[in-house]
């Protein structure tokens, strides 16, 4: 269980950085805004989770055990991002999904913070922190996003 535990959480210090490297993220990203921006636009956890990469507790957030049929959108922009027909147990503690919904509105990147090599999920449009993909999901993906519930809004549907 402690690997499980341990396979989503981040060190949120090795993105802190200067304005070069938040205006090299912007160029990347059609939608990028400013940290100032951010941080009138998004409550103090999404924040925290979105622009400084950090990682909510287990168990201990809104969607993890969210069963309700609906839609998984960005907290920073609306867009789509999975549905509740992708989701399924993981038992890490955070909602899990096997595809989103249009692979074009994220992005893998490369994230070798707190001394390990995983895979990124950003939002494709702003580059903000949404969690990380394993190899380690069900069929027929066999992938598992492991998403943080403050960078989803849920939308339930009608």
């Amino acid at each position: 269980m402690a690997l499980a535990l341990n396979a989503c959480s981040q060190n949120n210090t090795a993105n802190k950085g200067s304005k070069m490297a938040e205006q090299k993220k912007e160029s990347k990203y059609p939608m990028a805004k400013s940290k100032d921006y951010w941080k009138k636009a998004l409550s103090n956890n999404t924040y925290e989770i979105m622009v400084n990469s950090g990682t909510e507790p287990p168990f201990q957030n809104p969607y993890w055990n969210n069963h309700k049929k609906g839609v998984y959108v960005s907290a920073a922009t609306g867009k789509p991002l999975f549905s509740s027909d992708t989701k399924f147990e993981s038992g890490t503690g955070w909602p899990s999904f096997f595809k989103p919904i249009d692979e074009k509105a994220i992005k893998v990147v490369s994230d070798n913070s707190g001394g390990m090599v995983r895979n990124e999920v950003v939002e494709a449009s702003t580059g903000l922190h949404l969690g990380h993909v394993f190899d380690d999901g069900p069929k027929p993906t066999g992938l598992r996003y492991c998403m943080n519930s403050y960078a989803l809004k849920f939308i339930p549907s009608k």
